[in-house]
């Protein structure tokens, strides 16, 4: 596998310190050492602290962008993705996954970063509401993948698995 860009190499590091150590641990000597360049390097590619965050809010929003489309695609159609994937990109080695970790952890800080995740809600209520009839079906929906993905984040192994869920099922019920 080819090694990361060296811009890669910072994001990827900013998103570590971020979820680790969480905002007030970022500085830009600590994501150079941490990504293995010079802080000059760091500058290079990011001017400052804010640049770095309008990087990985851009790593966001193409993930998301990518995501919204393999939906789109999906054979299973795009309400059973939502759902399925909900669980299984809830993974902790999941760069997307890691990626909005970090996001979050500057949600409260940064308005921008409230802005980026209301955007990607709201673009998967939209897709969803596509695929049903029924508004308020689309948004418990969203709101179950909500859910899901939170449950399959934090799962310790004491929850029931949400991966032997069956969806027709789920779908079923939430049509009532």
């Amino acid at each position: 596998m080819p090694r990361p860009s060296a811009r890669e190499q910072i994001l990827d590091a900013y998103r570590e310190i971020l979820i680790e150590h969480g905002p007030v641990a970022v500085t830009l000597e600590a994501v150079a050492a941490r990504a293995e360049v010079s802080k000059g390097g760091l500058l290079y590619h990011f001017g400052s602290k804010d640049a770095l965050l309008d990087g990985l809010l851009e790593r966001v929003r193409t993930l998301h962008a990518e995501d919204v489309e393999l939906a789109r695609k999906a054979p299973d159609g795009p309400v059973r993705y939502y759902l399925r994937t909900s669980i299984s990109d809830a993974k902790p080695d999941n760069p997307a996954f890691r990626t909005l970790l970090a996001v979050i952890r500057m949600s409260s800080i940064e308005p921008k970063v409230s802005a980026t995740l209301r955007e990607c809600t709201e673009d998967w209520h939209a897709l969803i509401a596509e695929s049903v009839t029924d508004p308020l079906t689309a948004e418990l929906i969203t709101l179950v993948g909500d859910g899901l993905y939170l449950r399959a984040a934090i799962d310790d192994g004491r929850t029931e698995p949400a991966a032997d869920l069956d969806f027709d099922e789920v779908l079923r019920r939430l049509k009532g």
